[in-house]
């Protein structure tokens, strides 16, 4: 069995989650997309939590997508790899629908599922270095619905269909220009870019967060709203933390939200 864990740390409101497989790129297998699906739904029910901060282990990948090497025992026909294909999504599904901000920093490769990954967090930092790219094609596989939606939503289809038809594996500049990443830094500057990024969200209302990343959701979905749903816009006028952040304003302070 390949090696690989994923492994949490919390800095105050700010949890990092790293995918830890080095030796293949951060490559997940059946148990790492497994334990990091109950890893996101943990945090997503920690109301101390603000910010998600998601990285590969060393600075050389993000995440290498899903492990090849494990296909044989794994994703080795239709029945196997729909199983396999319930673990993937359910992740998606998971980063996709978390109340918290997550913000992806992204050392090296980004390709494959990790592209994927990347494409449902709600932002994404990366180094000059840093490529991207979904290469299936040269596998003979296919993007599923579910693994494809965070891509189409982020860029647009003639985009997606473009990085999936084509199946390069380009730079940070490109991935820039079509929109997959929201900041280019330096490759020293990384992670403390996505660090800063992360304290800048935290140090905001978090109820706010949650309902701006709820608004922002429900508004790709073209249904027209409800009135219950457009009378939440003012719910935040009910909250604590609007005392506290328009009477911080008035007063030049700092606010200090306590998400009620």
């Amino acid at each position: 069995m390949s090696s690989g864990e994923i492994l949490t740390r919390r800095d105050g409101d700010i949890a990092t989650v790293t995918l830890n497989a080095k030796e293949r790129l951060n490559a997940l297998n059946l148990p790492m997309w497994q334990q990091l699906q109950a890893t996101i739904h943990e945090l997503d029910e920690d109301d101390s939590v603000r910010c998600i901060v998601l990285r590969g282990a060393g600075e050389k990948a993000f995440a290498a997508g899903a492990d090849i090497a494990e296909f044989e025992r794994e994703r080795f026909d239709i029945d196997s790899a729909t199983a396999y294909g319930a673990a993937m999504h359910g992740l998606l599904a998971a980063l996709n629908e978390c109340r918290h901000p997550i913000v992806a920093m992204i050392h090296g490769a980004c390709v494959g599922g990790g592209l994927e990954i990347a494409a449902v967090c709600d932002m994404r930092i990366c180094g000059q270095s840093s490529r991207f790219g979904v290469p299936v094609k040269n596998l003979g596989l296919v993007v599923a619905y579910s693994e494809m939606r965070g891509l189409v939503d982020l860029v647009g289809p003639a985009v997606a269909l473009e990085i999936v038809l084509e199946g390069r594996v380009f730079g940070a500049a490109e991935a820039y220009d079509k929109g997959l990443v929201n900041r280019v830094v330096p490759d020293d500057e990384v992670e403390d870019e996505a660090l800063a990024t992360a304290q800048r969200i935290a140090d905001g209302a978090p109820l706010v967060a949650r309902w701006h990343k709820k608004f922002v959701r429900r508004l790709m979905d073209p249904r027209p709203l409800t009135a219950a749903e457009d009378a939440e816009s003012f719910a935040c006028f009910g909250t604590e933390d609007f005392q506290i952040g328009y009477r911080a304003f008035l007063d030049k302070a700092k606010p200090k939200f306590k998400g009620r």
